[in-house]
């Protein structure tokens, strides 16, 4: 495993992050061995969601990390502010309270990194910007940053941060994957996959923000089982969602590239999926959502594999060959 580091966090952050929506506390003790046995593989670093399990998933993480008494050593993503049905909630208010019930549900008395689950571009940067400085200055939080916010509006609110001598985000996280979206899979997603994310991906790059990338895999469209005539057959909630956002003849060129390399690796066509990722230029912590300790050892053997750029270019179709300049 290799690891990374965030300013505001003194632990080590492992390059590969569970994520815990398939924590719960109806399975607590196969979900207590999946992330013994991910912790073991060296993962350190682990996501949660104050939206997840209506706040079942925070619980039982936190009885985790308190029973093994790792707390020191772990270290946990939490994220806020996601809207619901009725309104938009990125405001001070919704913020502060969903802190405060993630605290109250870990039991912690601090997150290590904060992440803003969505954005609203019509609220100001400017009281978001403060508030999280507030309850930075208080230790609930060691670090915070954003998910699913434009570069435009990180920017802006850095901006903010900079002029009035405060903290600014230190982390984004968006969706990348080598597959690009054709359709966000819930409202509000960023995705910085693709041609139309190549701006962002530049600015990332020079900048060297952290970034927490969501769903590398494609939402399963790089597991081997979506293929051009089988769609049809997908039924359940999250193939359907793949289908839509992800399945279509540009990806499934990009998955036939990617299968070839694979191939030509005695790789698995995840691996490659998700070594594309980490072999960009990038300061990338990728998050996986692992079912059992053999997909994370899968994931952990694709974060050595190094490819070439003229390799990343050919996956990404930005070229035809992938050995010649």
């Amino acid at each position: 495993m290799e690891y990374g580091t965030l300013r505001g966090i003194d632990k080590p952050i492992s390059r590969l992050v569970q994520g815990t929506i398939m924590v719960n506390s109806n399975e607590a003790e196969r979900s207590f061995a999946l992330l013994d046995e991910i912790l073991e593989l060296g993962c350190m670093t682990f996501d949660t969601g104050h939206v997840y399990g209506s706040g079942d998933n925070e619980r039982t993480v936190g009885r985790w990390v308190r029973e093994r008494g790792i707390r020191d050593k772990v270290v946990i993503i939490g994220k806020g502010a996601h809207h619901n049905a009725d309104r938009q909630r990125v405001t001070p208010f919704d913020i502060t309270a969903d802190l405060h019930d993630s605290l109250a549900r870990f039991q912690f008395e601090q997150i290590d990194l904060y992440l803003l689950h969505r954005d609203n571009p019509a609220v100001a940067v400017g009281p978001i910007i403060e508030t999280l400085n507030e309850h930075l200055r208080a230790g609930k939080i060691g670090a915070f940053g954003a998910s699913n916010w434009s570069v435009a509006r990180i920017r802006e609110a850095n901006d903010y941060a900079q002029a009035h001598g405060l903290t600014p985000f230190t982390a984004s996280s968006p969706n990348y994957s080598l597959a690009d979206q054709v359709k966000p899979p819930w409202e509000n997603c960023v995705s910085i996959s693709g041609p139309q994310g190549k701006a962002e991906r530049e600015w990332y790059t020079a900048n060297q923000m952290p970034l927490f990338t969501w769903s590398s895999l494609a939402g399963g469209f790089f597991s081997g089982r979506f293929k051009r005539d089988n769609l049809a057959e997908m039924t359940s909630y999250f193939d359907k969602l793949c289908v839509e956002s992800y399945c279509s003849e540009q990806n499934f060129e990009r998955l036939d590239r990617a299968q070839a390399l694979a191939e030509e690796k005695q790789l698995t066509l995840p691996q490659i999926a998700l070594a594309f990722i980490l072999n960009q230029p990038l300061n990338i912590f990728a998050l996986v959502g692992c079912h059992t300790a053999a997909e994370f050892k899968a994931n952990l053997e694709a974060s050595t594999v190094k490819l070439a750029p003229q390799e990343l270019a050919w996956l990404d179709g930005e070229r035809e060959s992938r050995t010649h300049a």
